[in-house]
């Protein structure tokens, strides 16, 4: 299902259900205390991450967190995981060729009440109001969506912290969307990042966003 909205360089692999691959064991001390939901979910994704690498001749290694839990991943590579209930995912590719990678995925349905007015800004309402409602996206949980995987894409670049309200996200019923940052954020080049190019697919329930882009801008 990402593969649809994900350029020809990136790898990517999936799973709609948990899967009982071993973890490394630097992996399994990390969740060794989780619940059992937790350390299924942990563990898949992570065997779809081996399986991506593996795509770009990577052998498996454990796959550990770094700076606010990001992955750390083998020099040379970006990449991004998610899950969510039915859902897991993660994506790699070459960073000579994807300097911004970042995936979320969600289940199809509405927002809690309450939360879209703590993730939107007064525009993304407004813009949000005007989407098409013939073929019940929910709308809502695509921003969120689109939210988390611009961090993802945002923090291993910049190495810093992106609030809800310091991007503003545009998107478009064609399954695009587009990001203006609000705050001053810089590659390790110097390059200041302003903004981001986004795809968005919804399917099976569940909602898939993702970042996906060659350079900076």
């Amino acid at each position: 299902m990402i593969g649809r909205i994900l350029p020809p360089a990136v790898r990517w692999s999936h799973s709609f259900g948990d899967r009982d691959d071993p973890l490394f064991p630097e992996e399994l001390a990390l969740v060794e205390r989780a619940v059992e939901k937790r350390r299924a979910e942990f563990a898949t994704v992570r065997a779809c991450a081996r399986e991506a690498l593996a795509a770009l001749g990577h052998p498996p290694a454990p796959l550990l967190p770094g700076p606010r839990g990001a992955p750390v991943w083998p020099d040379g590579v970006v990449g991004s995981m998610t899950h969510c209930a039915g859902y897991r995912a993660a994506v790699v590719a070459p960073s000579d060729e994807i300097a911004l990678l970042g995936i979320d995925a969600e289940p199809h349905a509405a927002l809690p009440e309450g939360v879209l007015d703590t993730i939107a800004r007064p525009e993304e309402h407004t813009s949000m109001a005007a989407l098409p409602t013939a073929e019940g996206i929910a709308w809502d949980r695509l921003l969120f969506s689109a939210k988390e995987s611009v961090y993802k894409a945002w923090f291993p670049v910049t190495r810093s912290w992106l609030d809800f309200d310091e991007a503003s996200i545009v998107i478009a019923p064609d399954g695009t969307f587009t990001v203006r940052v609000l705050i001053p954020g810089f590659a390790p080049t110097g390059e200041r990042l302003t903004g981001f190019h986004g795809r968005w697919l919804v399917d099976r329930d569940i909602v898939v966003t993702c970042i996906a882009m060659t350079g900076i801008r």
